[in-house]
């Protein structure tokens, strides 16, 4: 995917984070809210985002971004300059019934990436940001960071969420 190749170095990590470090770490709407030019900010819930962002589309990419291996998690950056694309009421109601229809029980990360790009397809397009723009903003970014990495931010919820996910995977005897 084209005009994302400056926010490569950036790392997506799971969770909300009280800034990013030089590595960029941070979650994907972090990070999409500074790629779009907001100032930085850490998002525990996607009603904290700007409003030009889709409440759906970044609902699914929270929980595309928290369930994900470090590895897959990196696949979600192409999706980050396309969180911006909020739309009518009706359109917004359409995206979160997509999502809720196909997103049901447990998905794959694969599927999940299918629905976030069929989700992102409907009603309206992000505006894409100008590459040396979005580059300057995630490079300003890193520049202020105080700490090599990112330190995430451990909220109750994500602590739940984090304890449930290992109680899934591991069985307890």
């Amino acid at each position: 995917m084209d005009g994302f190749d400056h926010i490569l170095h950036w790392q997506l990590k799971a969770g909300s984070h009280p800034f990013p470090g030089q590595d960029g770490g941070t979650c994907i709407n972090e990070a999409a809210i500074v790629a779009a030019g907001f100032a930085y900010q850490p998002v525990r819930s996607v009603d904290e985002m700007p409003a030009c962002f889709s409440r759906p589309i970044c609902r699914l990419a929270m929980r595309l971004n928290d369930e994900a291996t470090d590895e897959q998690r990196q696949r979600l950056l192409p999706f980050v300059m396309r969180l911006a694309c909020a739309d009518t009421e009706q359109v917004e109601r359409k995206r979160a019934a997509y999502i809720y229809e196909r997103m049901k029980g447990r998905v794959s990360f694969e599927d999940g990436l299918s629905v976030l790009a069929g989700a992102l397809a409907i009603g309206r397009q992000a505006d894409p940001p100008d590459a040396t723009d979005a580059s300057t903003r995630l490079s300003t970014a890193q520049s202020r960071a105080k700490h090599a990495t990112s330190v995430p931010e451990e909220s109750l919820s994500a602590l739940f969420t984090s304890w449930a996910w290992v109680k899934r995977k591991v069985k307890v005897s």
